[in-house]
């Protein structure tokens, strides 16, 4: 994983193109609430890759919370939006997003890719769905021989999933969709 000091001195990559946020992104990385890192058994690619598509295929799908993480509201669905970070915002990662994405990543190699995260929760049955407060992420995944680091922030809403079982379940979601285990978490000594 790079250090503070090397993430630092490169400038923050998003996407290619535009301003990319360089001073809020470093501040993220500076408060990040949540780190984690993970071995990998893909290459860095493959793992940017992947990550893109599984944002682009949970985009706007419905989960019970308790798929998700152990309810905090009972009886409630979320719903998640993934963006990616593209030149002054984060683009909604759908399926053209996603093939621009994808296609770029052919073309060039990135150490570090960040990401949006919006979380809605209702409470109730699909007719009569009554929205509650969102939680709003930021995310910075960083990749480097093998390993991979997400970094999350809080940024605004009532945590009802909090930053521990949002990294559990994009982590989840990376091996399920694998016919082997793709990630495996680095213990700290």
């Amino acid at each position: 994983a790079l250090s503070s000091a090397e993430v630092s001195q490169k400038p923050a990559m998003a996407m290619p193109g535009g301003s990319q946020r360089r001073a809020n992104l470093l501040k993220l990385h500076h408060r990040a609430i949540q780190f984690e890192n993970f071995a990998s058994s893909f290459s860095n690619t493959q793992l940017q890759q992947k990550l893109i598509q599984i944002f682009c295929e949970i985009n706007q799908k419905e989960f019970s919370f308790e798929e998700v993480a152990n309810p905090t509201i009972p009886g409630c669905k979320v719903i998640f939006e993934f963006g990616l970070a593209d030149a002054e915002g984060f683009d909604y990662i759908d399926d053209e997003e996603a093939k621009k994405a994808l296609n770029l990543l052919i073309k060039e190699h990135f150490h570090i890719i960040d990401f949006f995260c919006g979380i809605r929760y209702y409470k109730g049955d699909t007719e009569k769905k009554t929205p509650l407060k969102f939680d709003y992420y930021l995310l910075r995944t960083t990749y480097n021989r093998n390993n991979f680091e997400i970094q999350v922030h809080h940024e605004r809403g009532p945590r009802y999933i909090s930053p521990e079982d949002l990294t559990l379940f994009i982590f989840n979601k990376i091996n399920e969709v694998s016919n082997r285990k793709v990630l495996r978490k680095k213990t700290n000594l």
